[in-house]
């Protein structure tokens, strides 16, 4: 893939990942938020975390399907950060917005609703992820080990799935999409695991 066309597909990414957030920003000051603002930032901040989360995991197998895929782990680290941005932002959104940094509030909410606390587990599972994401925090971590600890954004997923069954009302199904999504993510992976574990052995028997 031509380096100037991978350029040009980043000044293409960025900002469109950016576009829900500049719809808020419009909606915000044009009162058009809807009848519960919060809840709009809340859904639109959780969603974008998801989607976007979901997205960065599945160029890792799409990209396996082929090597003319390859360049699309050029955009996994961009996606990831951004998932985190917008968990940061769907985080402040509950910090503020609903409980306006009173502590005594946030702690009897953790307590009276599991899907708070699950939510996050799934932003602090982002952020170790987020903080090493430079080659720098590579070559200290080392390959191997910085590929471990990137695993961890297999588990902020699954949390993050969870957040979305726990939040929405008994008998609503719409999580069911990204959890089949996440799923077939996840058996992906277990698949190629299986196989490359299956290779190595093959290897060390000829050998």
């Amino acid at each position: 893939m031509p380096r100037r066309f991978l350029v040009a597909l980043k000044f293409v990414v960025f900002p469109t990942c950016l576009v829900p957030l500049g719809l808020l920003v419009y909606h915000g000051f044009t009162n058009a938020l809807g009848p519960d603002p919060v809840a709009t930032i809340t859904h639109t901040t959780g969603f974008c975390t998801l989607y976007l989360l979901l997205i960065s995991l599945a160029i890792t197998p799409v990209r396996r399907l082929s090597k003319h895929l390859a360049w699309l782990i050029r955009f996994r680290r961009m996606l990831g950060l951004f998932a985190f941005f917008y968990g940061t932002l769907h985080l402040f959104t509950w910090i503020w917005l609903y409980s306006n940094f009173d502590v005594h509030a946030m702690l009897h909410d953790i307590g009276k609703r599991p899907f708070i606390t699950m939510g996050m587990l799934g932003w602090t599972l982002m952020l170790p992820l987020a903080a090493t994401s430079t080659a720098w925090s590579i070559r200290k971590l080392g390959g191997k080990r910085w590929l471990m600890l990137h695993r961890l954004a297999y588990f902020a997923a699954i949390a993050g799935v969870i957040h979305y069954w726990w939040i929405v009302k008994t008998g609503v199904r719409t999580p069911w999409k990204v959890t089949v999504v996440l799923a077939i993510l996840l058996l992906a992976r277990m698949v190629w695991t299986a196989m490359e574990s299956a290779r190595k052995r093959k290897v060390a028997v000829v050998v």
